[in-house]
């Protein structure tokens, strides 16, 4: 219509063209011939009325500005280029904070510090303040676009947020989290309320009046399960004792923290009279009891009738999705945050399987990568060093109360950790973690400055704390707390160091029912008697995804499998083979909900509470490099308190005994069977752990044995030391098996490492079933001459490798041995006494 009106000109009777006069003049976006709508715009000259009661009138349209190269228009009429702008700047905001993370990155700064600095820096503190970059790239115009789509993104952050957390750990919370969380909350807040009455004179009232000190006191409180947890995971601490007490206290804080912002928020409202605030309160009630009564159970539904093992319907996925912007609209409707709606939303889903790992698995990427850079836009667009600074003078009161808030929550934590029997190191630690902030604090921030309850001025300088607060804490965090120290033990838990007629303790990683099959003949074949009993104690890892809580569940503590238990059949499987053989074998059941990249610490945990001998891990050599199963076996190697066992199973087809084509097999069949192995004995600390397993091993009647050790001709290379030590074992072997006609022993004399792979390759007949092999400590270098360029998997070591390879045509499984490693605990703070 209006592209008609343009067309041609029109008069109303009595008005001659040119003689216009004063006429308003509305300017409107014509689209040009592309079709681009974002970057053409058109002066409309209307005429006043007409006395007289006629309607037509002259429409003029005059272009105003140029059709620029992509739709950009770098000129006086930029602020009508919309959408163009908004995703220049948007753009530019996520390549500065990139280039800020790569900057700061050698510095060990957690991701938000970058995100928060990349909104100030293209904020009115840095570039916005030049106003040709505020006319070409940044104009007002796109500001609502930003702090609206900011603002979505910060919804849908706090409800991923809310899916992650898993509620019942407020119930399932021990005592020491509790009381860590509730002295970690009210201490500081009391404290910097109190200072702050004590200071009031001393404040501008508009920076010191009771909200806003009610703000200052909930800002150095309040820890959020939000912030904590991406840090944590960026710092591999997650899984770590800190970590989790951290993120429990957390949780519980922030039951605390949501119910004091509900009567914050309704005390707010009360300003404008009471009935206002009873209103928000009784309101925001009834949402959470609707929400509680009637979406949980719905989600609930949704569960129940979504196949096992299979992805939630998209169709569920949408109207979640569309809810959290509802829920939004009513909190923000009734007087709260408008992110509280999404929040109470994503608490009432159930995390984990299949809900809540679908949630994340399909929005969290769109949500941290696309949207939430609006939101740290949004925050430094409000953000302005400039003012703050010229009021400095004033805020200096307020700044001062800040910090001694958060330096109370540091000791508070460091004495209450004390009182829990926790380290020095640790419990600092614990402080700094607690004093992190991140986007919900931000969120609150913007939140009371729109509610008029603190001033810009403070407004930017809490946003500088919090970056300041997280930026020194995180990389101090990483020099007081080490999550590998537990794990230093300094007592021997070998085969070698395990005295006769003990039991034996080994830890199974098992991964699926291959796995199970394979361990439950392999542990059959290590002789389990009555004098000699093995306690197993099965571990199942769950990747941690759509849950924000890692946790180690014992099954022998639930009445049944919980849904964390994936595979039930595995721990099934190798519980019917323990009852078959109750006399002589244990078994206990675990499963770990943990992130990839430190897994490693659940079975290293393990090991170290039951005080296990051997760590057994399966390896599978078709899986990259960077696979979570390879980096598992190398961080299990580098900190297992005990010995390591890395069983491979090359997976050719044939009769090898030590393979088992189904998952579960009868006691009868597995009794039946006969093995046998060989034992590659190149010295050193991993080669002596070999032999005495192996020993263990030939005490079953169906077990043949053969000894093949590799010494260096004239002994050249050979350590005197490890040389004594080697002897020592072989000849306690030899002297014990001498009579065993099951047992046979052979040494041979090579020059290099080819004649070793030549020995090798001549005794493979295929007759072997089990090769066992050291992993790499102590092996004289001499045997290995020429190898070591050639070995791609350091896990397995190098003759590990070979043998595992398909140059070596050896059809049988393969046992890679490492001795434990007894690592030092080394540490600046030692030095002073405080570890």
């Amino acid at each position: 219509m209006l592209g008609a009106c343009c067309s041609a000109d029109r008069f109303y009777h009595g008005l001659e063209p040119g003689k216009l006069g004063s006429m308003p003049i509305l300017k409107v976006l014509m689209p040009p011939p592309a079709m681009n709508i974002a970057h053409v715009s058109r002066d409309v000259h209307l005429p006043p009325p007409p006395s007289h009661g006629n309607t037509d009138f002259l429409t003029k349209c005059v272009k105003t500005s140029r059709d620029d190269f992509f739709g950009v228009s770098f000129d006086e009429t930029a602020e009508n280029n919309l959408f163009s702008h908004v995703l220049l700047e948007v753009s530019f905001v996520i390549v500065v904070s990139r280039v800020i993370r790569f900057l700061l990155k050698p510095l060990r700064q957690p991701r938000i510090v970058s995100e928060i600095l990349g909104g100030v820096i293209v904020g009115p503190s840095v570039l916005s303040h030049n106003r040709k970059f505020i006319r070409y790239v940044y104009p007002d115009s796109a500001n609502f676009v930003v702090r609206n789509v900011g603002t979505i993104a910060f919804m849908y952050f706090l409800f991923m947020a809310g899916v992650r957390t898993d509620m019942t750990m407020v119930r399932r919370s021990a005592k020491k989290h509790v009381y860590i969380a509730l002295t970690c909350v009210f201490v500081p807040s009391f404290v910097v309320i109190a200072v702050g009455l004590i200071m009031q004179r001393s404040i501008n009232h508009a920076y010191g009046n009771p909200y806003a000190l009610g703000v200052l006191g909930s800002s150095t409180a309040i820890t959020a399960f939000p912030v904590l947890y991406p840090i944590l995971k960026e710092l591999n601490l997650l899984n770590s004792e800190i970590g989790r007490l951290a993120l429990s206290s957390s949780i519980v804080g922030d039951m605390i923290g949501i119910v004091a912002i509900i009567i914050f928020e309704a005390a707010v409202q009360a300003k404008a009279g009471s009935i206002a605030g009873f209103w928000c309160l009784a309101t925001t009630v009834g949402l959470m009891a609707i929400m509680f009564f009637g979406i949980r159970p719905a989600f609930a539904w949704i569960i129940r009738n979504t196949p096992e093992g299979q992805p939630v319907d998209q169709t569920y996925i949408i109207a979640i999705l569309v809810a959290v912007l509802l829920t939004g609209f009513l909190t923000d409707f009734i007087g709260v945050a408008i992110a509280n709606g999404p929040l109470w939303l994503g608490l009432m889903i159930p995390d984990g399987p299949p809900l809540g790992t679908t949630l994340v698995e399909r929005s969290d990427t769109i949500i941290m990568e696309l949207l939430m850079p609006f939101s740290f836009m949004y925050i430094g667009q409000s953000t302005d060093l400039v003012a703050m600074g010229k009021a400095w003078s004033s805020l200096k009161p307020v700044c001062a109360i800040v910090a001694i808030g958060h330096l109370t929550k540091v000791v508070t934590s460091l004495l209450a950790g004390l009182l829990i029997d926790m380290p020095v190191a640790d419990g600092l630690a614990l402080g700094l973690i607690l004093t992190l902030r991140g986007q919900v604090d931000l969120l609150l921030f913007i939140h009371w400055l729109e509610k008029k309850v603190i001033e810009p001025q403070v407004y930017t300088m809490m946003v500088m704390v919090s970056v300041m607060v997280s930026a020194i804490s995180t990389p101090l965090i990483g020099i007081l707390y080490d999550p590998t120290k537990p794990y230093m033990v300094n007592r021997r838990r070998t085969i070698q160091h395990t005295p006769p007629s003990t039991e034996l303790g080994v830890v199974v990683k098992i991964h699926d029912e291959e796995d199970t099959a394979r361990f439950i003949n392999f542990i059959d074949a290590s002789n389990p008697t009555m004098s000699n009993p093995i306690s197993i104690y099965g571990l199942h890892i769950v990747q941690l995804v759509g849950r924000g809580y890692p946790r180690l569940i014992d099954h022998g503590k639930l009445a049944q499998y919980s849904k964390y238990a994936i595979y039930e059949t595995i721990h099934q499987a190798m519980k019917v083979y323990q009852e078959s053989k109750s006399e002589c074998i244990s078994y206990q059941a675990y499963t770990a909900l943990s992130p990839k990249r430190t897994m490693y610490r659940d079975v290293c945990e393990i090991a170290l509470n039951n005080r296990a001998t051997l760590i057994l891990l399966p390896y599978h050599k078709n899986l990259p490099r960077n696979h979570h199963g390879t980096v598992l076996v190398s961080d299990v190697l580098a900190n297992a308190p005990c010995s390591v066992g890395i069983l491979l199973d090359k997976g050719h087809c044939g009769s090898n005994s030590m393979r088992m084509p189904v998952p579960m097999v009868s006691p009868s069949d597995i009794q039946a069977q006969s093995h046998q192995l060989v034992v590659l004995f190149l010295g050193g600390a991993d080669a002596r752990e070999a032999l005495y397993y192996a020993d263990r091993m030939v005490g079953n009647v169906n077990v043949r044995l053969s000894v093949i050790r590799f010494l260096a001709h004239n002994g050249e290379g050979d350590d005197e030391m490890e040389k004594k030590l080697d002897d020592g074992v072989v000849t306690w072997f030899w002297m014990k098996n001498e009579v065993n006609r099951r047992v046979n022993y052979r040494e041979v004399e090579v020059r290099n490492g080819e004649e070793t792979v030549a020995t090798v390759h001549a005794m493979n007949d295929n007759t072997f079933d089990l090769w066992i092999v050291g992993r790499k400590q102590g092996i004289n270098p001499v045997l290995l001459q020429g190898l070591t360029a050639w070995s791609e998997n350091s896990e397995l070591g190098v003759i590990g490798e070979y043998v595992s390879s398909m140059d070596c045509d050896a059809a049988a499984s393969v046992l890679v041995v490492q001795q434990q490693v007894l690592r030092e605990q080394r540490h600046w703070l030692r030095r002073f006494g405080v570890m």
